[in-house]
């Protein structure tokens, strides 16, 4: 994960003061973001509402989408992106989902606002609610491979590996009483990967006014409880890849490399009658 991924509202203040090429993207409803927002911030909420397949034929569609809304946003491969969302632990991991997708498609200049829109609030920097035109641009799509992405066929083949499973959906998913945010019968299946670890996503912030992520150290003694260290291969997975994004980013700040995301998640997993789950309770 490179330096400075997660910059604080003094920093992103600062970029803005100094008037550095930056694309601030706001990941919040659009109603959210009419009522006020970072000035210049644009508004993109599909990052935290679209749902991906890792079919070829899904991630073709995920990388025209994006393309296409990331260069309307004015991201030419010059600027900075900086998402951000209400607050870390309200926005089930929309700003994070986003650090993700741009990641994804090989956009280098990325950061996510830690703690969100509370965090600035909380700073008392100016908001506003003009609504900006930014000039668009045509978005530099690179190919990135597996690098942080996994589809459901390197699931199938990781299960029983030494790769965990990692689920951080809530805990009515966890156990088999809903299948997603959605409502409980959303998905035609409720369950888990075959295998799987649960840590709940909201473990890997500590709660506030301004919730913000866990030191190093704490997310490593969460990640103990289940076995997860430095050196363990992880796929991290939850309904859509918000809350897995979120997830993603904390273990990487504590230094756990070798994380990838299941971005299609329980939403494409448990449409798919082939694909083995485990149902019930998990004890």
């Amino acid at each position: 994960m490179p330096d400075k991924v997660l910059i604080n509202a003094s920093k992103l203040n600062e970029m803005l003061t100094a008037e550095a090429p930056t694309v601030i993207i706001d990941t919040r409803s659009a109603e959210a973001y009419e009522q006020g927002h970072i000035p210049g911030a644009v508004n993109i909420h599909s990052i935290f509402t679209f749902l991906a397949t890792s079919t070829p034929e899904g991630l073709q569609e995920l990388k025209e989408n994006f393309a296409s809304a990331f260069g309307e946003a004015g991201l030419s491969g010059e600027e900075t992106a900086v998402f951000y969302e209400d607050s870390m632990a309200t926005g089930f991991g929309q700003s994070c989902r986003g650090y993700f997708l741009l990641s994804y498609l090989g956009y280098e200049k990325v950061a996510i606002l830690h703690g969100g829109y509370q965090s600035w609030l909380a700073e008392g920097y100016a908001v506003s609610t003009e609504i900006p035109a930014p000039q668009s641009t045509v978005f530099p799509v690179k190919e990135t491979g597996n690098s942080l992405m996994v589809s459901k066929e390197d699931v199938l083949n990781a299960l029983g590996s030494e790769t965990v499973m990692l689920d951080v959906r809530d805990v009515d998913e966890w156990i088999a009483d809903s299948s997603s945010p959605y409502g409980k019968d959303f998905c035609p299946r409720k369950g888990r990967l075959p295998g799987a670890v649960w840590i709940e996503w909201y473990r890997m912030m500590k709660p506030g006014t301004v919730p913000l992520f866990k030191t190093p150290d704490e997310i490593l003694a969460e990640c103990k409880t289940v076995g997860i260290t430095k050196d363990t291969p992880v796929y991290v997975y939850c309904f859509k890849g918000a809350r897995a994004s979120n997830t993603l980013v904390a273990l990487k700040s504590a230094g756990i490399e070798n994380v990838k995301l299941y971005f299609g998640s329980w939403n494409e997993w448990s449409r798919i009658p082939e694909l083995p789950i485990e149902e019930g309770k998990p004890f």
